[in-house]
């Protein structure tokens, strides 16, 4: 028989294959991204090279904008001693204050939740990052910075990197351990190609967004942050080598006077912590609206600048300070950039603290080595080389990264020696924070918000397993009046294990273990009895909302094999119930897959 088909039948037949074959295609693919370990490094390389140009792009539109708002001269960098326009210095850090005031009051009645950062979303959410929450606050950083705010960009650049990579992985439904390690990926990239140091991009993952270095990231952060480099030094040129000259000279006395660098470095990372936070509670008492306090820290922090033009911006991040100005003049610089990123932050300014803790960090190297070439000449200090320890030293303190800081100093330097005596101080600075003070600065700003997480380590999935996720639904109800003998009837032995007691109007009364109701040897003991006579763990419940942690430790309380869940404790209406057996068992399979995805391996609960 003749093929009759039109043309155009064939094109609609054409295309419900297409249709048809799309979805399966585009399965497949996914599929084997999620069981192929090179293709998540790949990804992860594509992906840091797209946040490593966008890094570039970012660090631009700021100089731009810098430009524009303090009409610098040509080559001139904001935080330089400049002769610009008092008027310009104090109004344009105000009225970007109340720019950015008004437009984080006008969000905030759309999007009111607090924006996750890439830290707390890989401890609680699994990775999962709202890239238009991402893109708000990098914007609200640019203006930040761009108004000459004492703040760095480095927020901006990971929080648009991870957030980016986060928003691809859950188009790609990557499970939550792939996840979270694209977003390291992209806080790596971020830090990498802002400093030109693939090996401090990476660690600074590790310790910060991942919680820990384990064999099975360090392929994807690897490649993510040596792309960015490479695409940031093809696309702007090699980073600038800020910390050049001769190498340092240390003797082996010297490791103990960096010790005391680092215990100093401590103590002032601690208080500009503190004094960010007493800040804060100071702009909040003011009797302004919360929209117009931006523009009064922007006003404060322009007036200062007017004295001390080096505390606007971020500083110079890890450049060398000049020690010319003397004793005197490094104390009040130090002093100065403190009170300006207090006064920017406690104000509402976005940004971090990356930049400008290794600037006073620098600074505060600097005067202990004024200060040791005079009072203590005879121990020849190499001023280098207490300038990179206090850097390293303030740097980790506030950040939180050790092993990031010492990375940062021995690329910036191709120093073997100077990274070795930053890691002594290093050491001792972040010992004496933990010890004295117990959080970084983003874990500081967790604690203050409410948020219960003290670093990156996931443990959002406790989170996920509540007990209204894990409880059944077929849970054996019986009414507290029944008789023993009918209770016995209904539920023959072997039938049921526990029965949960409710009242007249279904609320939770106890719970009954059958085994006792059917024991031959109770048969004369029980005569007369009704099921609340029998029921115990009369105030033993489980709430829908109960992580996996409450839930065992109630099991554990009450002593119980299986307890009801309810919604609250004043409805006490048995929804489900759940079992200590199988809350330990999900529990274990959790810890199964945690720990697979550690080592990479693919077994019954590690990546599947």
């Amino acid at each position: 028989m003749p093929d009759t088909a039109t043309p155009l039948d064939n094109s609609r037949a054409a295309q419900a294959v297409c249709r048809d074959t799309a979805p399966a295609t585009t399965a497949q693919a996914r599929r084997a991204l999620r069981d192929s370990a090179l293709a998540l490094v790949v990804l992860a390389a594509l992906l840091g090279g797209v946040v490593g140009f966008g890094v570039g792009l970012l660090h631009h539109a700021v100089t731009v904008i810098q430009e524009r708002a303090f009409d610098l001269p040509p080559g001139a960098r904001l935080g330089e001693p400049l002769d610009l326009p008092a008027w310009r210095v104090v109004a344009v850090p105000a009225l970007g204050g109340l720019l950015l005031g008004v437009l984080v009051a006008v969000v905030r009645r759309f999007r009111p939740k607090d924006i996750v950062d890439p830290v707390e979303a890989n401890a609680l959410f699994g990775g999962k990052m709202s890239l238009r929450d991402s893109l708000r606050l990098t914007l609200a950083t640019i203006l930040s910075n761009g108004a000459g705010a004492s703040v760095g960009m480095e927020a901006a650049y990971t929080q648009a990197g991870a957030g980016f990579v986060s928003f691809v992985g859950q188009r790609l439904r990557l499970r939550r351990g792939d996840l979270r390690t694209l977003v390291g990926c992209g806080a790596a990239a971020a830090i990498a190609s802002a400093y030109g140091a693939p090996l401090a991009g990476a660690f600074y993952a590790f310790e910060l967004v991942l919680g820990g270095y384990t064999l099975a990231t360090l392929a994807p952060v690897g490649a993510a942050a040596g792309v960015a480099v490479a695409v940031t030094t093809w696309v702007a040129g090699p980073a600038p080598a800020v910390i050049g000259g001769p190498g340092v000279s240390i003797d082996g006395w010297d490791y103990a006077a960096f010790g005391i660098v680092g215990f100093l470095a401590g103590w002032l990372s601690i208080a500009t912590m503190q004094l960010v936070t007493v800040s804060e509670r100071a702009f909040r008492a003011l009797p302004v609206p919360a929209w117009l306090r931006p523009a009064l820290g922007g006003a404060a922090v322009g007036a200062l600048a007017l004295w001390v033009p080096e505390v606007m911006g971020a500083g110079r991040g890890a450049e060398p300070p000049d020690l010319s100005v003397g004793v005197a003049g490094l104390a009040l610089l130090i002093g100065a950039k403190v009170l300006a990123s207090a006064l920017s932050l406690g104000a509402g300014f976005r940004g971090g603290l990356f930049s400008a803790s290794l600037f006073l960090g620098g600074l505060f190297g600097g005067l202990l080595a004024l200060l040791a070439a005079q009072f203590a000449p005879g121990f020849g200090l190499d001023a280098k080389a207490l300038v990179l320890v206090a850097m390293g030293s303030v740097a980790a303190g506030i950040v939180g990264g050790p092993v990031t800081m010492v990375l940062l100093v021995l690329e910036a330097t191709s120093d073997l020696w100077a990274a070795a005596g930053v890691l002594t101080g290093v050491v001792v600075s972040t010992t004496v924070v933990r010890q004295a003070f117990g959080y970084s600065f983003t874990t500081w700003r967790f604690h203050l918000r409410g948020v219960p997480i003290r670093g990156a380590q996931d443990v959002g999935w406790m989170g996920d397993l509540r007990a209204g996720r894990l409880m059944r639904r077929d849970a054996k109800t019986v009414h507290a009046g029944l008789p023993l003998s009918d209770l016995r009837t209904l539920y023959p032995l072997g039938s049921a294990k526990t029965v949960f007691v409710v009242d007249e109007d279904g609320r939770y009364c106890g719970v009954v273990d059958m085994t006792a109701v059917h024991d031959p040897s109770r048969d004369t003991a029980l005569e007369g009895r009704t099921a609340a006579d029998m029921a115990g763990h009369r105030e033993a419940i489980l709430l829908l909302g109960d992580d996996i942690r409450a839930t065992l430790a109630r099991f554990c309380e009450a002593e119980a094999e299986a307890l009801p869940v309810v919604a609250t404790t004043t409805d006490r209406r048995v929804l489900g119930y759940l079992t200590e057996a199988f809350a330990l068992r999900r529990y274990s399979q959790e810890l199964e897959r945690l720990r697979g995805e550690e080592t990479g391996q693919q077994g019954l609960y590690g990546r599947d």
